[in-house]
């Protein structure tokens, strides 16, 4: 199903996953304040009991406290993208990493592959570069959970996603995103991954 708003055709979806409650994967036409707009909503599922057509992994069952959900907003304007994020059921009082990945997730951590970055390094994938892992060339969205396991981002660019080179999943990480040298959107190890479906 296509929608065609402004230059990029973009659909509400509402991913469930099973034994998530959320039922089966269903996209909707939607427009947003004049915005096309990408919604995913999802409740991890441990991936080593995943069934076939998860779309919502958790690796680590030890940052989550109970069912661990997450919802995920991209909307794009005129050239502009803004990305909201709110999560639930993670361990309170935690700072974790949260980055948009190239690849869809799966029960392996890698499926999801390195950063979606705008501008792609020409000399590695995944890059260590700074000048190529920042906030500014991708779509960081770190967040620090309060005392409910809640927690939520905001990130806003000055450039578009296109229907050939967009995200393809949320990963969270078990830290903050450094940014020095040589570590460069490195956040620990991978604690969840949530598909993105267009």
């Amino acid at each position: 199903m296509r929608v065609g708003v402004g230059v990029v055709a973009l659909l509400v979806l509402v991913g469930g996953c099973s034994g998530g409650g959320d039922g089966p994967d269903k996209p909707i036409a939607a427009t947003v304040s004049g915005a096309a707009a990408v919604v995913v909503k999802g409740t991890f599922v441990a991936a080593s009991a995943a069934p076939s057509g998860t779309t919502a992994f958790l690796y680590d069952p030890g940052a989550v406290k109970g069912p661990a959900s997450a919802q995920l907003t991209l909307r794009e304007d005129a050239g502009h993208t803004k990305v909201t994020l709110a999560v639930d059921g993670f361990a309170p009082n935690r700072s974790f990493g949260a980055h948009l990945h190239a690849k869809p997730c799966g029960p392996d951590p890698a499926d999801a592959g390195g950063h979606f970055q705008h501008q792609p390094d020409p000399a590695a994938s995944p890059s260590g570069d700074p000048q190529y892992v920042n906030p500014n060339n991708e779509i960081w969205l770190d967040f620090t959970t309060n005392d409910q396991g809640h927690g939520q981002a905001v990130a806003e660019q000055d450039w578009d996603l296109t229907p050939g080179h967009r995200p393809a999943s949320l990963v969270i990480h078990t830290m903050a995103t450094m940014t020095s040298p040589g570590v460069a959107g490195s956040a620990g190890a991978r604690v969840a991954c949530m598909t993105i479906k267009y």
